[in-house]
């Protein structure tokens, strides 16, 4: 078994343990979301077969339902809540794929791939119309309140991505808004509606962690793009230079960089399509220029900030695995 087997295997042991106090709730959220999108159709059980079969670690319920049970027992509603939350990350990464003309997720075809890009962003749309109106049919306010803002979030930040104009010129703070857009921000609400299940008095406190887990836990993902090696080849992945998207590592290495290798960068970004050799030299350009290191300390920062956060927090086995759900996220990296 090679070492990065060895890692992933780890790192899904981990997240088992992590589940253990809500792995029946986790199990009932799977069957909950079925019943949520459930719906005739020539086209849609296809489509949600194919879906659901994409589903991946259930990490974002599994912070709400830890969250909801800080104090013991839960709230019913917080099965439902989990599965609203799932159903609406799936809206974002189904229209991620649509919008990045993706074929694959998870190592499995795209809903973009597999039907056309029309059903992905049309089926997209429906993930997030159905588990708003969930929590409509349900008359759950705050919830519906926490989730519909997180929604609108998630959709500014993609418009912002979009909209960068000159990509080499994204500063930090640009970066950090991002990430708290795209990825903090349902984080943020998994938690607080997971407290507002089960434990509202630490409402602010679980908020707090979430976000700054997510704020970590982005950083990571886009440490892991410049680090991890792909099977085959044994060269750093790369997608995320591939598709022009500049994270914390490079924006960090652009600050101190000679003027000929920030001239090997742009040369990658007019590319239309970089080629790995393109790809592996600004990787090393990076990683020479402190870049990586940068990030780390970063994400080590924002983890930090989000396990003061759980101080408060009684000591339960739903903390201690929250706890552990940070440390899991930082270890995700290579």
């Amino acid at each position: 078994m090679s070492a990065s087997t060895r890692g992933t295997e780890a790192l899904k042991e981990a997240l088992r343990e992590i589940q253990a106090p809500v792995r029946t709730q986790l199990d009932a959220t799977v069957q909950e979301m079925w019943r949520i999108v459930a719906m005739d159709g020539e086209l849609m059980p296809d489509v949600t077969q194919h879906l659901m079969g994409m589903k991946g670690k259930m990490f974002r319920p599994t912070l709400l339902l830890l969250s909801s049970e800080v104090e013991g027992a839960a709230s019913p509603a917080a099965v439902t809540m989990a599965a609203v939350v799932e159903l609406i990350h799936l809206a974002t990464l189904v229209h991620d794929d649509a919008v990045d003309h993706s074929v694959l997720r998870r190592g499995m075809p795209t809903i973009n791939a597999l039907f056309s890009h029309q059903v992905s962003v049309i089926f997209g749309d429906f993930l997030y119309s159905r588990a708003l109106l969930e929590l409509v049919e349900r008359g759950d306010l705050e919830p519906l309140r926490v989730f519909t803002r997180a929604s609108n979030q998630l959709t500014l930040g993609e418009i912002r991505q979009l909209g960068a104009v000159d990509r080499l010129s994204f500063s930090e703070q640009d970066y950090e808004k991002l990430i708290r857009h795209k990825t903090a921000v349902l984080f943020r609400a998994a938690c607080e509606v997971g407290a507002w299940a089960g434990a509202a008095r630490h409402r602010e406190a679980l908020s707090r962690f979430g976000e700054r887990l997510g704020m970590a836990f982005q950083v990571a993902d886009d440490l892991i793009d410049y680090t991890e090696q792909q099977e085959t080849t044994g060269k750093p992945g790369g997608h995320d230079l591939k598709e022009h998207k500049v994270t914390l590592p490079l924006i960090a290495a652009l600050r101190t960089i000679s003027p000929a290798a920030r001239s090997r960068v742009e040369t990658l970004f007019a590319a239309p399509e970089p080629t790995d050799a393109q790809v592996e030299e600004v990787v090393s350009i990076v990683a020479d220029a402190g870049g990586l290191d940068y990030a780390r300390r970063r994400g080590e920062e924002y983890a930090q900030e989000a396990d003061a956060a759980l101080a408060t927090l009684p000591l339960t086995p739903a903390r201690s695995a929250l706890a552990d759900a940070l440390a899991y996220c930082m270890d995700r990296r290579s």
